[in-house]
């Protein structure tokens, strides 16, 4: 329909070569709401008549519940719904519904309007995921756990605790995509191929009926950049990569070497062959479709960096990228919403490995830094200690007297002390003794737990106002739609 220039048509291969058919059904329904805003602008602008856009917009509603195929001569999702228009409704009107724009403008508004619902909808199961995360640390604010680094027993720590390190992470996720939002839900449309048209239009209405604040106004800009689409996917990726983490601790703590944990059946698979295993399949997973939206991203930035200013068709192929990662995120975030609900926490388990650990070693040598001993003195005595206690198969708190004395060399401290310590110092003692801000100590979980929460209401005010928001718009475009068909 295009090809008014070129004296061919495309053959076949390279009709199924450059078709973006199969990947535009997700910007189908957005193709056909950008169309009615924009001709209901052309309509309240006199570009086009009363007549021509009641027969426009009933040619375009009729295609909101097609089924679009690749069975088709159209290379793209615009052609096909702007052929299709003009078949129901005749050239002379329907040839009327591309004034003033381009595909240039049209895709980059269609992506946009659906990065923007992911967005929203990404951000509501992240809310979800995070309330997971926070209801079970409430559960867990009195469950001791070993705190790791390097994989090797640190500290002692408490599970609510490292439950709300990866809420924190998650509410970052979420204000990387709530920032986002704000970069992406601007109007493209009515910047032409590149330069703009001399067509008295209105921009900012048309982005107005979509729901869109404000314009993207430089239209090169407007039709050549995705930066807003890879911010997105980087968006998405780093979220990916924080439940890939927690996968990746989950599956190693539901092992039998651990049983910190037991995942619910409806989230792993057993063995094609041996009957006792409970494997964490769906975790591994995670991890797998991790690697998959690093790739989408990866694809995109080399994509992008290549190209000369101005619109190319290199562009079309990045589209597919944004659609995996969207359905991957959503998809993961479910899950993972799904199995923190559903996993049963072996809490005895989880004390004995923090017991047999030696984890109150930093806790000694803090008591000693309070009696004025130096950091690095008290970490040398204490560092004996455990060296004592590890050659003994020993907890430290079962040590003698005569095994404490091996490890004080200096005389600024004395036996009597350390043993006055190493008596009175457990992991709870430890627990309540933290007092610094973020510790795992135990009354900072409980405020901590509480402002998580309320965070999380805050968050779902704002996103359930922006889907209003859209939603209201669309609707409000809905109704001159009727109006004008009537």
């Amino acid at each position: 329909m295009y090809r008014s220039r070129l004296g061919k048509n495309l053959g076949k291969i390279t009709l199924d070569y450059v078709s973006s058919l199969d990947d535009d059904v997700e910007i189908a329904l957005y193709d056909i709401l950008g169309s009615q805003a924009h001709a209901i602008m052309l309509y309240e602008n006199k570009i086009i008549t009363k007549n021509e856009i009641k027969k426009i917009l009933k040619g375009l509603e009729s295609l909101k519940k097609a089924k679009f195929t690749k069975k088709t001569d159209s290379e793209d999702i615009h052609e096909l719904v702007e052929s299709l228009v003009i078949k129901k409704i005749g050239i002379d009107a329907g040839g009327k519904m591309h004034t003033a724009r381009s595909r240039n403008d049209q895709v980059a508004l269609d992506i946009r309007m659906k990065i923007r619902d992911d967005i929203n909808i990404v951000c509501q199961c992240l809310l979800d995921t995070i309330k997971s995360l926070v209801v079970l640390a409430k559960k867990h604010q009195d469950t001791i756990v070993p705190l790791y680094t390097h994989l090797q027993q640190a500290q002692v720590g408490l599970f609510s605790h490292y439950l709300l390190s990866y809420a924190d992470a998650l509410f970052r996720d979420l204000d990387r995509l709530y920032v986002t939002y704000g970069r992406i839900n601007e109007n493209p449309l009515g910047a032409g191929p590149i330069g703009g048209t001399s067509i008295p239009i209105d921009r900012l209405s048309t982005g107005k009926m979509l729901g869109l604040q404000g314009i993207v106004e430089n239209s090169i800009d407007a039709t050549t950049t995705r930066d807003s689409a890879v911010e997105y996917i980087s968006a998405i990726a780093i979220l990916m990569t924080n439940l890939s983490r927690i996968s990746k601790d989950f599956s190693i703590w539901s092992t039998s070497e651990f049983s910190f944990l037991e995942l619910s059946d409806e989230f792993t698979s057993p063995s094609s062959v041996m009957p006792q295993k409970k494997n964490p399949d769906i975790l591994e997973l995670t991890r797998g479709k991790t690697s998959h939206v690093i790739g989408n991203l990866t694809s995109m930035l080399s994509t992008i960096q290549g190209l000369p200013s101005g619109y190319s068709r290199d562009l079309q192929q990045i589209n597919p990228s944004i659609w995996s990662a969207s359905k991957i995120v959503i998809s993961a975030l479910l899950i993972m919403e799904s199995m923190l609900k559903t996993v049963v926490i072996n809490k005895k388990n989880m004390k004995k490995a923090a017991e047999d650990g030696h984890l109150i070693a930093l806790d000694l040598a803090e008591k000693l830094v309070n009696h004025d001993i130096p950091f690095r003195k008290a970490h040398q005595i204490i560092g004996q200690v455990v060296k004592i206690a590890h050659k003994s198969g020993k907890p430290i708190s079962k040590l003698s007297e005569s095994e404490v004395k091996k490890a004080i060399k200096s005389k600024e401290v004395s036996l009597k002390l350390i043993m006055k310590l190493i008596q009175s110092t457990t992991i709870t003692s430890s627990l309540h003794a933290r007092k610094s801000q973020g510790s795992s100590g135990i009354s900072e979980q409980k405020r901590m737990t509480a402002h998580r929460m309320k965070k999380i209401e805050m968050y779902q005010t704002g996103v359930k106002k922006r889907s209003l928001m859209v939603q209201n718009s669309l609707n409000q475009l809905n109704k001159k739609v009727k109006q004008l068909t009537r």
